[in-house]
């Protein structure tokens, strides 16, 4: 609770909170569990063990019944650090999008991701939403409108397209000033969901 924050949310309603120990397979049972009670469950771990170690779990318990669960995961990438390889998921997405029936979200920055949290409530259905541990610039301000499926242009430019998602996206706006100082105009696209992708814009930069 302290490493994924989720500590904050348990001071403010601790009624609402339940700490499963480290024990991820055994949390996701929780949260299909509560979810077939009404309830909209957030299940939050680290990627590598909320999408690698239960993932048998969020397969057969949440995603194949169809579960309203959401799952949260932190730390997920390389930005763990000190915490060194054996947490540092760089499988998660592949691994999640996998799987039939689960919607699947890279929020960008701190703005995004809280957006994006708010979506995934209101969505019908499994959710795994990707955060990371480090620091990044912010990309979006308040007016930013998230909609699930749809990417966000963030840079107009014709003939190259960078298209990123996550903590990437900070990195794909860096190189797009490169470019630009070479006289190439390249267009920027943040893909937050990856899952269902948003298709018709993927044709409309192949096509310019």
């Amino acid at each position: 609770a302290e490493a994924t924050k989720t500590g904050m949310f348990k001071k403010a309603f601790p009624e609402r909170f339940i700490d499963c120990g480290i024990a991820e397979c055994n949390m996701a049972g929780v949260a299909a569990g509560l979810s077939l009670t009404g309830k909209i469950p957030f299940m939050s771990s680290f990627a590598m063990f909320a999408a690698g170690r239960a993932f048998e779990q969020v397969r057969n318990s949440i995603c194949y019944p169809k579960l309203n669960v959401k799952v949260a995961a932190t730390h997920a990438g390389l930005t763990v650090g000190e915490d060194g390889a054996s947490h540092q998921a760089i499988e998660d997405l592949g691994l999640m999008r996998g799987i039939p029936g689960m919607c699947v979200i890279c929020p960008a920055d701190g703005v995004a991701a809280a957006k994006a949290i708010r979506a995934v409530t209101e969505h019908e259905g499994p959710c795994y939403v990707r955060l990371g541990r480090s620091k990044v610039e912010i990309v979006y301000d308040e007016t930013l409108e998230f909609e699930i499926g749809k990417g966000n242009v963030l840079r107009e430019g014709k003939g190259v397209a960078i298209v990123a998602c996550g903590i990437m996206v900070e990195k794909a706006l860096a190189a797009c000033e490169m470019l630009a100082e070479k006289g190439i105009q390249a267009t920027v696209v943040d893909m937050h969901t990856i899952k269902p992708i948003d298709k018709d814009l993927l044709v409309k930069l192949a096509e310019t």
